[in-house]
């Protein structure tokens, strides 16, 4: 976070480590034929991701829409299985565990959806849908103790506690993700993944839900992996940043190094397009244009996946691919011509 003191990061950094991903992959199959299908190639949604989350920080995960971002959240909790890597929390294996660690780890690990519309029951009231994990989860709330805690939540969340009776379809998308929220809460998880939670919502409402999740955070602990593709809503709220594309990460940092000395050609053309709300800084903002299309996941280029995009292309970049190591710029970076530069001035 931007505004938080050099210490406090610091002490988050040196945090204890809560989940670690390792070499993450998801392939999906390509078939063909109707009957007798037929595997004919696998679409690399995610190949060879690396994350690492402590107790307390917020990572934040950015990206182009269709570079992966989503499905690493629900291979993080659960919702898919990856097709080969590690995924530990706390040490342990998520993707090896039995039914009943699982369970616990679903309880500990909440997820956040994008769309606020889509993830709600529209056939529960918000009161059922808030208390639902506690049927899975019952010693978290006595049963005849839970319309208080419902509405405790609802209220903390930001919504009247008298609404527990009504149903989705009457609150506004802004409302309905404060109960997605409440939702996530309800079970007391250390770890919140928030899959892109402020894009389908006005702009007005998005800085109001994350102000509200930073609040969140500092009462109860909380550690969150914010996915987004808006790249000053991710600078607000992150400790570190990690830059994806085409399924893999390209560039890694705290917040302060990828914002004022991004290194990836990838990471500086996204910089480029984060409007400056400060009119005298505007002149000096660097346009970086990136040319054709981001290549298929099914078929991605050789070594460099950004190489038939980037300037600095070189005959290197198309049979070895970069390491993601720090080349001298502070922080790593998936280039061999990692070059770190300023190309939005800050305005705080």
């Amino acid at each position: 976070m931007s505004d938080d003191s050099s210490g406090s990061i610091a002490a988050r950094a040196a945090g204890e480590v809560l989940l670690e991903v390792k070499d993450l992959r998801k392939h999906f199959p390509l078939t063909q034929g109707i009957v007798l299908k037929r595997t004919v190639g696998h679409v690399r949604a995610v190949d060879g991701v690396d994350l690492t989350l402590r107790r307390g920080e917020t990572m934040g995960l950015v990206g182009e829409s269709g570079c992966g971002k989503s499905t690493v959240s629900k291979m993080l909790v659960a919702l898919e299985k990856p097709t080969s890597g590690q995924i530990l929390y706390k040490g342990r294996d998520v993707v090896t565990m039995g039914r009943r660690a699982l369970k616990q780890y679903r309880r500990e690990v909440q997820i956040i959806f994008q769309d606020p519309y889509a993830s709600l029951n529209p056939r529960m009231t918000v009161g059922d849908i808030v208390a639902e994990g506690w049927s899975v989860h019952a010693d978290i709330a006595p049963r005849k103790g839970r319309l208080e805690r419902t509405q405790e939540l609802m209220e903390r969340v930001g919504l009247n506690p008298d609404f527990v009776n009504r149903y989705p379809h009457q609150f506004s998308g802004g409302q309905r993700q404060r109960i997605g929220i409440a939702r996530a809460l309800a079970v007391q998880p250390e770890i919140i993944v928030c899959d892109e939670p402020v894009s389908a919502l006005d702009v007005s409402v998005q800085a109001q839900v994350v102000n509200l999740l930073e609040d969140l955070q500092d009462d109860f602990g909380l550690s969150y992996l914010f996915i987004a593709h808006d790249l000053s809503v991710v600078r607000h709220i992150s400790d570190r940043v990690a830059v994806m594309y085409l399924g893999s990460i390209v560039e890694e940092g705290t917040d302060v190094e990828v914002y004022t000395s991004a290194s990836h050609p990838y990471t500086q053309a996204l910089l480029s397009s984060v409007p400056v709300h400060e009119p005298h800084l505007r002149g000096l903002k660097e346009r970086i244009l990136l040319q054709g299309d981001v290549p298929s996941p099914a078929n991605p280029p050789s070594g460099c996946r950004f190489r038939t995009r980037c300037w600095k292309a070189q005959d290197i970049c198309a049979t070895e691919a970069p390491a993601l190591v720090d080349r001298g710029q502070g922080h790593p970076s998936a280039c061999h011509f990692a070059e770190a530069r300023t190309v939005v001035p800050l305005d705080g």
